[in-house]
């Protein structure tokens, strides 16, 4: 007999709701624009969230060309990459990511707001950076949100 009247219920991968999501990131502050997106991938906002599940959405960023950093960090921030052989450092500034890759500058910032296991690289699946205006996930039919920030 089971004496307790309320179980906590756990959420699993097949009982998940997903939806997909539209952000426009023009202009708006890099970090919080980042903690963000990964509060909805993470699936935070949810009442079903379940530490160890993805049970997030997949968020579409859109003109990730125009995101904004404030002060000098468009010069003064570094990416720091390493390949593993001696004097393989390497160094670039948001600028030169940003001429490079854009989509890279968000996906290092959501990357980073994510847990640092098997799940968040996983979730970092559900991130979907689009350089235009422009998204071929039309066929989902996400729905635009604003952030509030």
């Amino acid at each position: 007999m089971d004496y307790i009247s309320y179980k906590t219920k756990y959420a699993n991968k097949q009982g998940v709701n997903k939806q997909w999501v539209v952000v426009d990131a023009s202009s708006q502050p890099l970090g919080r624009l980042a903690s963000q997106v990964a509060y909805l991938i993470r699936g935070k906002h949810k009442p079903s969230f379940t530490p160890h599940v993805d049970g997030g959405d997949h968020v579409i960023v859109l003109n990730a060309e125009k995101v904004a950093l404030s002060g000098n960090k468009w010069i003064k921030k570094s990416y720091t990459t390493y390949s593993g052989y001696p004097g393989g450092l390497k160094h670039a500034t948001p600028q030169e990511v940003q001429a490079s890759n854009p989509k890279r500058i968000i996906e290092h910032a959501v990357k980073g707001m994510l847990p640092k296991n098997r799940l968040g690289r996983k979730l970092l699946h559900n991130l979907h950076v689009c350089v235009s205006s422009i998204h071929p996930y039309a066929a989902q039919q996400p729905t635009a949100i604003t952030l509030k920030y």
